[in-house]
């Protein structure tokens, strides 16, 4: 036990499902070790005001109430003490008073003399909790001074609540599995905002509502190092935790709206609404297509090619990968395919390479630091990294683009260098594919996962640069993330082969091979149609 501890981290809220979150095992959240002691995290919340819909805000509290782990302590809070107890608190109290404040350690051992701290019958959590008590007092005491007039009072709950709900509960619960989450609703005085502190500091995830807006927890937790804080739009009154299911009330219009949203809008239905998919994660299913298929299957929305599917919050995105090699006998037809690709509202067209700059830095701390157990990149941790980008970007296309960034780093399709091991292989993909161009970035934002999907088209005939193997890297992130890919080489060389797997795309062999062939801009009358057309 000899330099082992527990560490206590905190797990970032995700404001739409943090209702799931605080139903995860601790080994299922970010951070969990038993190497060194015991590491895990935790969750902690401020929710401040109330919702619009007022009914649904207490609807969620009543069913918040009713999960099995879940303890709403400003509801059951027993503030009774044995009079054994509080004539040994006293004394305690006495000492301090004549020596005008105890040290920390001194008044710990006081408490611990007079079995006042709750025991565990594992040693390293019995320390756990000593030392965290220890904080709760340096707070205190740091801000306030043990003379304070509050003191006395505070100290005394502290005491009620361990023994009156802490011991129970550590006596239940298995720190090895899932310590409960701890609720408090409306106002909270001092002695319950040092309270909650404690549970934090041990391990348990707290949450603490308030539908008139006091923010009473930013006494201890004004940085939000413990907790989150989510802000509603409106204050309410402090109406009585709803000890029965609320009975939703809307109007005529609004319960047809909900009935026919469920009806019509369901993930298994055709009829989907803009960005109804919003906080869900794209995962894309590459199609194998002919040469005429792929131009046919381009034009269409998501929802509408074969193989797409929305379930268990993912949406699978039918896409097109293909490389086209050479140039068709028809030179119109030719360049009428490719200019109708580039002139798509959502694509981009590529002319110049390389078309990204390589990363050069060392990424293998921030490489290492987001693996999970499993020794594979962990979404969470990703994006509570220092090196994240991405912060002000929607929720939902965060998750997206880490859950793309570890797909593709799992992938079989990246080819290694010579000399180069699997390992030192991905690390090179996680490195370039963490730093996505501008333009690419404002193509994700713009992609409703049902519908247009974005196009990325690339000319390449060498006179305009070499495609790179960070461009390829790039590439294999967006076929993950569902884009549509077209990589045109008049020529016939190959390129993208040098780094991706063949058959992750499909190549297209046309009549002949031409060498140096400029890209042929629309005709003026083209462009005067397209704009018509708008």
């Amino acid at each position: 036990m000899v330099g082992q501890r527990i560490t206590v981290s905190h797990y970032p809220l995700q404001t739409d499902s943090w209702g799931e979150q605080i139903e995860k095992p601790l080994k299922e959240r970010p951070g969990y070790s038993e190497e060194e002691g015991l590491a895990f995290s935790t969750i902690g919340a401020r929710i401040i005001g109330i919702t619009h819909d007022e009914t649904e805000y207490y609807i969620k509290l009543y069913e918040l109430a009713q999960k099995q782990d879940v303890h709403i302590l400003s509801e059951e809070l027993d503030k009774t003490i044995s009079q054994e107890r509080f004539q040994a608190i006293q004394k305690i109290h006495m000492v301090n008073q004549r020596e005008n404040g105890l040290s920390i350690n001194r008044f710990v051992a006081f408490l611990e003399g007079e079995q006042l701290i709750p025991k565990h019958e594992n040693p390293l959590f019995h320390r756990h909790i000593r030392l965290s008590f220890m904080e709760v007092l340096k707070h205190f005491d740091q801000y306030y001074g043990f003379a304070h007039e509050d003191f006395r009072r505070v100290f005394l709950d502290l005491m009620k609540w361990s023994w009156n709900h802490l011991d129970s509960w550590l006596k239940t619960y298995s720190i090895f599995e899932k310590l409960p989450c701890i609720v408090w609703y409306g106002d909270m005085n001092k002695s319950q905002v040092y309270f909650f502190y404690y549970l934090a500091l041990l391990g348990f995830d707290i949450i603490v509502f308030h539908p008139g807006g006091e923010d009473d927890f930013s006494l201890i937790d004004e940085k939000e190092t413990f907790t989150d804080v989510v802000k509603h739009p409106l204050n309410g009154e402090i109406k009585p935790f709803p000890t029965e299911e609320p009975e939703r009330k809307g109007t005529v219009a609004y319960k047809a709206s909900q009935e026919m949203h469920h009806t019509i809008h369901h993930e298994g239905s055709s009829l989907y609404k803009p960005w109804q998919f919003r906080d869900y994660v794209p995962t894309a299913v590459t199609l194998k297509t002919t040469y005429d298929e792929t131009f046919i299957l381009a034009r269409e929305r998501a929802f509408i090619r074969p193989n797409f599917s929305v379930q268990n919050e993912q949406v699978r995105i039918p896409n097109l990968f293909a490389k086209i090699m050479g140039v068709s006998h028809s030179e119109r037809e030719y360049w009428d395919r490719v200019q109708t690709l580039t002139e798509y509202e959502e694509a981009s067209l590529v002319q110049s390479f390389p078309f990204t700059t390589e990363i050069q830095a060392n990424y293998q701390y921030h490489y290492q630091h987001c693996l999970n157990r499993k020794g594979e990149l962990d979404e969470e941790k990703m994006r509570r990294s220092n090196w994240w980008k991405y912060e002000h970007l929607p929720e939902g296309l965060q998750k997206g683009i880490a859950t793309a960034i570890a797909n593709t780093c799992k992938t079989t399709n990246w080819l290694t260098k010579q000399g180069e091991t699997e390992e030192e292989a991905k690390l090179y993909l996680f490195t370039q594919i963490t730093s996505i161009p501008t333009f690419v970035l404002e193509l994700m934002q713009k992609f409703d996962y049902a519908q247009e999907v974005p196009k990325l088209v690339l000319y390449c005939n060498e006179k305009n640069g070499i495609l790179s193997r960070s461009d390829a890297a790039l590439l294999l992130l967006l076929n993950e993330f569902g884009f549509d890919l077209f990589l045109y080489n008049p020529q016939g060389h190959n390129d993208l082969e040098l780094y991706l797997n063949s058959e992750c795309f499909d190549t297209h062999w046309l009549d002949e091979m031409v060498f140096g062939q400029d890209f042929k801009q629309p005709s003026i009358f083209r462009k005067v149609l397209k704009s018509m057309k708008k």
